[in-house]
């Protein structure tokens, strides 16, 4: 058995960038960081590392990222690890690692980074794990997967 799923809560450090594959469906970039700190054993400094991640979002996560989402928007991220291998502008063969989410949730409030106003869900999508744009099809799931059953007003991040 093997396991591949990360969980990351971080603001992105860029806006959202989303371009359309051969089949129109859109596809999501951007970066989030994640910071670190602890206390120096030896100069008792406190001390802070950044780690910056690559996200990338598909179909639906990735138009209501676009919509919603903009630099500092503080978000919680669940997906998996894939790595990529490309070759850079000096010729030599690099591996990037990328976060492929399945699971969106905006934090903080629209003071926070986020652009949640103007925005009234549909009551078959005030029970999903994220706020979705408005839909074109209105029967459309938001997150087909969750059931909802355990949510409250007080999820809903907005």
């Amino acid at each position: 058995m093997s396991v591949n799923k990360v969980v990351l809560v971080g603001r992105l450090g860029r806006d959202p960038e989303t371009r359309y594959m051969s089949n129109n469906d859109p596809v999501c970039n951007f970066s989030v960081a994640t910071d670190e700190t602890w206390k120096d054993r030896n100069t008792g400094e406190r001390q802070q590392r950044t780690e910056w991640h690559n996200i990338v979002l598909y179909r639906r996560l990735a138009e209501i990222a676009q919509q919603y989402l903009k630099k500092g928007s503080l978000v919680y991220l669940e997906g998996k690890i894939q790595s990529r291998k490309y070759t850079g502008k000096d010729g030599i063969e690099r591996t990037a690692y990328d976060i492929i989410a399945s699971e969106l949730k905006m934090l903080g409030n629209k003071n926070d980074g986020g652009n949640y106003s103007g925005y009234t869900p549909f009551p078959e999508e005030a029970s999903s794990n994220v706020p979705p744009a408005p839909p074109q099809e209105p029967n459309t799931p938001v997150n087909p997967d969750a059931s909802g059953d355990n949510l409250s007003d007080s999820d809903i991040p907005f």
